[in-house]
């Protein structure tokens, strides 16, 4: 239940619930933190607390991964990912929960394919899943964590983090890779606002793609990159 000195997302943006299924409790997560009423530690223990049960609980694979819907589902929206990966070597997926788009994208392009994630919980089930990789799968915020290489791509999601930490999010992961993948998110086809504000902050876009949603046609699901 949202916290009733908490603004509607869906007032400002109709399409919240398609963006995020558990919406209505992020923003106010989000608004606590924003009203000082929990620290960022907080704020990561809160959407751990919102996720990793719904996730450890899913009975698929990409359930798992926080996709609702079928096998193709998962692979339309996310197989897009794999239009930045345009040679050899290593994947590191921060926020990689379960492990699925890891091995997707192995499957896709050959990489190597890596994992971080901030939930203990959810990187033993990655391990447990594909014990060949256990040991490329760590637990940490990917703010403080120290990388033991350096990744030819590395892919995350800015939301993993406080809005305010995201620039330094995407600082700290360039510093460790070729090319770092933002997505996959929705977004609605007539803006670029996500590619634009990282854009503003001194970022050069390197390229981009995008699919259609597969149920709302005012949506894509995207993915934009940035070289080194």
């Amino acid at each position: 239940m949202t916290d009733p000195g908490v603004t509607d997302p869906s007032v400002t943006d109709p399409y919240a619930p398609l963006k995020e299924n558990k919406w209505r409790e992020v923003a106010a997560v989000d608004e606590l933190l924003e009203r000082g009423e929990i620290d960022e530690a907080g704020w990561h223990r809160r959407m751990q607390e919102l996720i990793v049960p719904a996730y450890l609980a899913a009975d698929t694979p990409w359930g798992q991964s926080g996709k609702t819907g079928t096998a193709e589902d998962w692979e339309r929206s996310r197989s897009h990912v794999a239009d930045a990966i345009d040679h050899d070597g290593t994947f590191l997926d921060v926020g990689c929960a379960n492990g699925l788009l890891m091995e997707s994208v192995h499957r896709w392009t050959g990489v190597e394919p890596y994992g971080l994630d901030i939930s203990p919980d959810l990187a033993t089930l990655a391990r447990r899943r594909y014990p060949k990789w256990a040991d490329r799968v760590w637990a940490g915020n990917a703010l403080d964590w120290r990388p033991p290489r350096r990744f030819t791509f590395v892919r995350t999601a800015l939301d993993y983090v406080p809005a305010p930490r995201r620039r330094e999010l995407v600082e700290r992961l360039l510093a460790s890779c070729e090319r770092l993948l933002v997505g996959k998110f929705n977004e609605e086809v007539e803006t670029n606002a996500l590619e634009r504000e990282v854009a503003d902050w001194g970022f050069p876009i390197s390229g981009h793609a995008e699919r259609p949603h597969r149920t709302e046609p005012r949506l894509a699901y995207r993915v934009f990159w940035i070289d080194a």
